[in-house]
This record gives structure tokens, C-alpha cells and sequence, in this order.
């Protein structure tokens, strides 16, 4: 990663905004978008012009840019909003905290699907930093660190919602600086295991595209030129039949939002029961989990500058789909 926007945004992560998705009722007939995206959202107007400059308003279908449009009854209008969140975090001990690795700097956690790492749009109560606050009540002090927030203090990577596997979070103002140091000159190792739809048909390879917001889906990441450099190296551990699906190791050379799910779908191999990047649902894995684990991490000790690698098995409900 080349520069500090990369620090705590890791692969996978959850960072779908908001979403307004209505059909423009008879009382916004004849409104202008602006007006009425300030109307519907509590935003401002300028706020409201911003996000169409951004290609994140649509009307019927079709990306807007100028707020003195007038809408008509009937019209559907689509916006991804800003996420939003609350201003502290409630330390929560139930949640179910599994912890791979205890360091004075720092904790490696064994993320399970469903858990969201820390509060975001539609997610407030239940996350891992909740969890985490309960044990390690000094992650709350790391807040106020540049590059973090009070919302998730400490957090230096990210996995998504769907996505298990392994993490990092510091517990010291020198791990935290220390590690999304180590992100920014991509010295962290990261590999992941995928399972994808259809047979990949090179050994190895690297998807090397930009990412960027989707201009056609403003809740997506999409290949886009103009985008933020990503590269992403895979290898075939396995090629399956019945239905075709190929079990793939994977590497981040950098970190963008659903960096894996977005590339392996733009070559025609999304990742098997992603909901929002693939095609097909798989009965035996429970609805928005991805066949997505991150199976090793690498990086150096944030004091004594050894290197310490954690790794996690397959998950069970993924193994058991394998068998």
C-alpha cells in the first residue's frame, strides 16, 4: 500500500453506506433531487450535491449530477450514503471474543462470520471492538490517535461481516503507528483462502485493476479506470466438480474494499455465496456468508521487530462444504 489512506481498510471490509431506495411519491413530483435527498436523509443540499458529483445518485437507473433536476411521481431514486455511526463504543462482554494470540502491544483475533468489527451503518451494538473494549479496556485511549476514531480504537485492519478469519488490533499508541505503518509499505502478509464459482483455468495469476465505487451500483466497489491501484495473486489449491468451483489461495499486494470479491468477479469467478458480488446462493452455508477466510497473518512485532505469523484453520461450516 503506498500511501495512509490503506491504514484500517483492509480486504473485506463491511463499508457499505447507507442506502436510500424509494419511488418518488407524489408529494416530491415536480421537486428538485437536491431538495428532495436533503428532504428524505436529513442531509444538506450541499451534502446532497456532493454525493451526485460523486456518481452516488441514480434516477431510474441512470447516474445524475445536477441537483435542479425535478423529479417525477413514480421515479425511482437511489443514493449510497454516507455511513453513519455512533460517536463512542459500550464495552460489551458477551461478545464472543476468540483470541489466537495475547501481546502487550497487540491481540490476534479469530474472527467467526457474522460478527462486524466495529459500528457502522446498520451495525451499533454487538461488534468485535465492543467485545474487545470489555477485555482490554485500554483500546479506548487509542481512539483519539490520528487515523483512528473513538468508534474503532485500536483497529488497524478490517474483515467483512461474511468473512472469518484472522486479525490484528493494537493495544499501544506504538503497535497501532507501527502496524498501519506496516500496512502502508505492504510489509503485512495476507492470504486468504476462496472458494470461487467455475474453474479458473491458469495454476496462477494476479488480477491487477483499480478499484473504485461502482458509477452503475453506488453501494458497490467495481474495476473502474481511474480507480485505486489493487493487486491481488491467486493460486488454484483445487478444482472441483459438481457444480464447477475452484478452491484458491489467495495474496493482497494492497487493501481495498472487497478487493478479493470485487476482482475475482470482474474475471467471471465470484466468490461462492457472496450476495453481492456472485450469482448463485449456496444452501449449505448460512445466507451472507462468503466461502472467504483469511488464513495467515504476518508482520512484524511492533517493539522488538521479530516476525510473528498466526495462522487459522478452515472454519467447520466451509470444511464441511470442501468434503
Amino acid at each position: 500500500m503506498t500511501d495512509s489512506g490503506d491504514v484500517a481498510h483492509d480486504e473485506e471490509v463491511d463499508e457499505a453506506p447507507d442506502v436510500l431506495d424509494v419511488v418518488v411519491p407524489r408529494l416530491l413530483d415536480g421537486v428538485r433531487v437536491d431538495r428532495a435527498i436533503a428532504m428524505l436523509t436529513g442531509l444538506t443540499r450541499s451534502a446532497a450535491s456532493t454525493l451526485m458529483s460523486s456518481g452516488a445518485v441514480r434516477l431510474d437507473g441512470t447516474a445524475i449530477s445536477k441537483g435542479s433536476l425535478v423529479l417525477e411521481e413514480g421515479q425511482r431514486l437511489e443514493a449510497a450514503l454516507p455511513p453513519t455511526a455512533p460517536d463512542v463504543v459500550v464495552a460489551e462482554p458477551e461478545v464472543d471474543v476468540r483470541v489466537v494470540l495475547e501481546d502487550p502491544e497487540f491481540v490476534v483475533v479469530d474472527k467467526q462470520p457474522g460478527l462486524v468489527v466495529h459500528p457502522g451503518a446498520g451495525h451499533r451494538d454487538g461488534t468485535l471492538v465492543a467485545g474487545l473494549l470489555a477485555r482490554y479496556p485500554e483500546l479506548e485511549d487509542l481512539g483519539a490517535l490520528e487515523g483512528s476514531s473513538p468508534t474503532r480504537p485500536g483497529v488497524v485492519q478490517r474483515l467483512d461481516k461474511g468473512t472469518s478469519g484472522v486479525l490484528v488490533v493494537a493495544r499501544t499508541p506504538r503497535a497501532f503507528t507501527s502496524l498501519s505503518a506496516q500496512l502502508a509499505r505492504r510489509t503485512v502478509e495476507r492470504r486468504y483462502i476462496g472458494m470461487v464459482e467455475g474453474h479458473v483455468p491458469d495454476d496462477d495469476g494476479v488480477v491487477d485493476a483499480p478499484i473504485a465505487r461502482s458509477l452503475r451500483t453506488p453501494t458497490k466497489m467495481a474495476v473502474r479506470a481511474g480507480g485505486r491501484p489493487a493487486r491481488t495473486a491467486y493460486h488454484v489449491v483445487r478444482r472441483l466438480d459438481g457444480p464447477p468451483r475452484t478452491l484458491l489461495a489467495l495474496q493482497l499486494e494492497t487493501g481495498r474494499t472487497h478487493q478479493i470479491r470485487v476482482h475475482l468477479a470482474a474475471i467471471g469467478r465470484p466468490i461462492v455465496n457472496d450476495p453481492r458480488y456472485g450469482r448463485l446462493r449456496e444452501p449449505r452455508l448460512e445466507e451472507g456468508r462468503v466461502f472467504l477466510h483469511a488464513e495467515v497473518l504476518g508482520f512484524d512485532h511492533p517493539a522488538t521487530g521479530e516476525r510473528v505469523v498466526v495462522s487459522s484453520e478452515l472454519p467447520d461450516d466451509l470444511a464441511a462444504l470442501l468434503r
